[in-house]
């Protein structure tokens, strides 16, 4: 039973990895996304059902588009199967419980925010205003011990990125500061300076890949936006144990 749970999450997440896609690429844009129909950004032919089925129509079309040959987008078969795997794993770690819904709702930013930062280094306000209120409701309905820590973890996510904006002088953005106090609500006080820390060496050690390889110059910007996305995903599911393993190392 638990194998065909861990199975239908994957294949949910496929499905919503796609609208996700979506999403992440309109909103910034201010492009509707609930009533329009996705279509090729080349040559803006209208997408058959049968060229929108996740990963598979990019495996068949050879990441191809059928009407004018240019190529598809690694990110969107990316972004869909991330998802998939995020939602199995949601359910794996949590059960059909009610913490399992938050899951569901942090990754389901995460990947949203990925796409979007990834595509134009940008956080948009419209989707965290829109995920502030679930999260509230869900640490109300599933709360912490103690349960003011999601409010200092909010608060506590905005003030470490508000300081080293004020420090780098905008080295870094509002949206990721935004982020980072919806993350504190969700993950609670301890937990945010883990998600901080391990975007830090994240970010140092793939920039440094990046500026070793010559993929980008040091004057170029880079989104820390992913940096974020991937510390949250491994404190979500890991962060218990590097919790545990970080104090024990103390004692």
């Amino acid at each position: 039973m638990d194998t065909i749970l861990i199975l239908l999450f994957f294949l949910l997440g496929l499905i919503f990895g796609s609208f996700f896609n979506v999403v992440g690429m309109r909103v910034p844009q201010r492009q509707p996304f609930t009533n329009d129909r996705s279509m090729c950004p080349q040559c803006t032919h209208q997408l058959k059902w049968y060229e929108l089925i996740p990963v598979l129509s990019y495996i068949l079309q050879h990441g191809k588009c059928r009407n004018c040959r240019e190529n598809i987008s690694l990110l969107y078969p990316s972004t869909e199967l991330i998802t998939g795997v995020l939602f199995a794993f949601c359910y794996i770690k949590n059960g059909l419980t009610p913490e399992l819904a938050t899951a569901l709702l942090l990754m389901s930013l995460l990947v949203i925010i990925l796409v979007s930062d990834i595509r134009y280094m940008l956080i948009p306000n419209k989707i965290l205003l829109f995920f502030l209120p679930l999260f509230i409701i869900m640490r109300v309905i599933q709360p912490f011990e103690p349960w003011w820590s999601s409010i200092t973890g909010g608060l506590a996510g905005v003030l470490i990125l508000a300081a080293i904006i004020l420090i780098s002088r905008g080295g870094m953005g509002a949206g990721d500061m935004k982020l980072f106090g919806l993350l504190g609500i969700v993950l609670g006080l301890e937990k945010i300076f883990v998600v901080f820390f391990l975007s830090c060496v994240i970010g140092a050690v793939i920039g440094s890949g990046l500026l070793i390889f010559k993929v980008i110059d040091r004057k170029q910007p880079v989104p820390f936006g992913p940096h974020i996305v991937a510390a949250a995903v491994i404190t979500y599911f890991n962060g218990d144990v590097l919790l545990n393993w970080y104090f024990n190392g103390l004692m």
